[in-house]
């Protein structure tokens, strides 16, 4: 079992934090840590070695913000905060507006119904939670998540998007089940006049069978729906997103992918996200759920018979270069997405007539990459004109006319509208794998990116909140279940 690293973990059962070891063995790399009361606990952390060491070449650490809101008191992750030990700014800021929904998905970690308590901030903390995420020093944050529970429950959610827009924010997303959306024209209209910029649609497969598992009910024509009602209204921004469950949907990604270049005039991207095991589970069980980033990219290959391939992936830090060189010749900082190599892996797809052609294809990544990096080298030095040459001249390394079209005005001004551009020309192909309790590691909490404002004033790394946190916070915050109904005389959680 050849050591990789040494690392900090939590005890599934307990919470309690614990010394954990990184190690490879038959060409899989493994977490393995010991609790003193609950014994050892093991977890696939990447299925392909090869894969793990190439990630992990793109590794880039971030510097924080120079305002944490948390002190360093018990260590990592019980100071999540941001405390002075997290290592990256927040690239996307969450607020979960409601811990209610329409749905009693099986898969789910924030359901009022299963928690026995509603948390839903009022307006006036959701304005707060806006400031303190803009309030980010050096960087403030430019993109912004409702999420829940289904926050579209929440009626005021049109004037909540206003309200981020006006603070700064310049993309704003909803994370959907699609229900409300399904149902109407007109509400997804209202939500674009609203400015909303991309709707970020919960979309687990293809079949009903699959949503029966993940989802407890039969939502196919919902999601079909919901994606006709946003086309008609004119919102052309939609994320599909794919819970992946090994054995449930995990033979659909290739139909998934299909499915988005035949609705490229409105699907942006496909962001899928390996299930999170939580609970109690026996170790064979976790042997049978488990599915990582590197099966992920496996099976695309497979599925689109090699139109996309593994290595068409890279992970989320190895566009860091391209935000520091731009930021660096226009003596400004953009979002640096400095998260942990093995957090997510992503490709752009050139849609043509009906067939994709992934961007590695079109010029050499990894020299384009060399040539940001030397760049911001070069301004940093203070010879800004010979830096913007050397972020032109990059261009060299892209091959396609349209790539190098779309390149251009994104090197040249750095836009967020010249981003767009480029993204309304593909189609991104991604994987986040959220940590759970079984193959929790410190280095990946401390460099996330992902990052949800709570109303007391903390903003706690994604992983933290969903593993640690929510549970106490929202308890906290929150109003027992029956007491909400009982003021409101209404049920949470009838199932569409």
């Amino acid at each position: 079992m050849p050591f990789i690293k040494e690392t900090t973990s939590i005890c599934p059962e307990c919470l309690s934090v614990l010394d954990a070891r990184i190690y490879e063995k038959g060409n899989k790399v493994y977490l393995e840590k010991t609790c003193p009361e609950h014994g050892k606990f093991t977890a696939l952390y990447w299925s392909d070695y090869d894969q793990y060491q190439r990630a992990a070449e793109y590794g880039v650490e971030g510097k924080g913000v120079e305002n944490p809101r948390t002190k360093t008191l018990k260590g990592c992750p019980q100071d999540c905060g941001l405390c002075p030990e997290h290592k990256s700014h927040t690239g996307l800021g969450i607020i979960d507006v409601t811990n209610r929904c329409n749905l009693k998905c099986p898969v789910c970690f924030a359901n009022a119904a299963a928690a026995g308590y509603v948390y839903e901030p009022t307006a006036m903390q959701i304005e707060e939670m806006l400031q303190n995420l803009r309030a980010n020093s050096p960087i403030p944050t430019t993109a912004l998540q409702f999420s829940g529970g289904e926050p579209t429950i929440r009626d005021d959610l049109p004037s909540l998007i206003r309200k981020a827009k006006e603070l700064g924010f310049r993309h704003v997303e909803v994370n959907t089940n699609g229900v409300r959306l399904s149902k109407s024209v007109e509400y997804c209209r209202t939500l674009d006049e609203a400015g909303v910029s991309t709707v970020y649609l919960q979309f687990d497969g293809l079949t009903s069978d699959v949503y029966k598992f993940t989802r407890g009910v039969d939502l196919l024509e919902t999601k079909m729906k919901a994606i006709e009602n946003c086309r008609e209204a004119g919102l052309d921004s939609i994320v599909l997103v794919v819970t992946l469950v090994k054995g449930v949907n995990d033979h659909q990604l290739g139909d998934i992918i299909r499915f988005a270049v035949e609705n490229f005039d409105v699907v942006r991207c496909v962001n899928v996200q390996p299930v999170s095991l939580c609970g109690r589970l026996p170790e064979e069980e976790r042997k049978k759920m488990r599915i990582t980033i590197p099966d992920f990219m496996r099976l695309c290959e497979e599925q689109t018979e090699g139109d996309v391939k593994v290595d068409d992936f890279y992970p989320v830090p190895a566009v860091v270069p391209i935000a520091r060189a731009i930021g660096a010749v226009r003596d400004r900082r953009y979002v640096e997405f400095t998260a942990h190599p093995h957090c997510g892996m992503a490709t752009y797809l050139f849609v043509e007539k009906g067939k994709i052609t992934p961007i590695t294809r079109y010029g050499n990544v990894d020299k384009f990459l060399g040539a940001m990096e030397k760049a911001y080298e070069t301004a940093q030095k203070g010879h800004t004109t010979r830096a913007k040459m050397r972020l032109i001249g990059a261009l060299r390394h892209a091959s396609f006319s349209l790539l190098r079209k779309h390149l251009l005005p994104l090197l040249s001004s750095g836009s967020y509208e010249a981003l767009g551009e480029l993204q309304r020309k593909t189609v991104l192909l991604s994987s986040m794998h959220f940590m759970d309790p079984y193959n929790f590691d410190i280095e990946r909490v401390q460099r996330c990116c992902i990052h949800y404002a709570v109303p007391d004033g903390r903003i706690i790394p994604f992983c933290t909140m969903n593993s640690i946190h929510r549970e106490v916070i929202e308890r906290e915050m929150g109003i027992p279940l029956k007491e909400w109904e009982n003021q409101r005389k209404t049920k949470i959680a009838a199932v569409a």
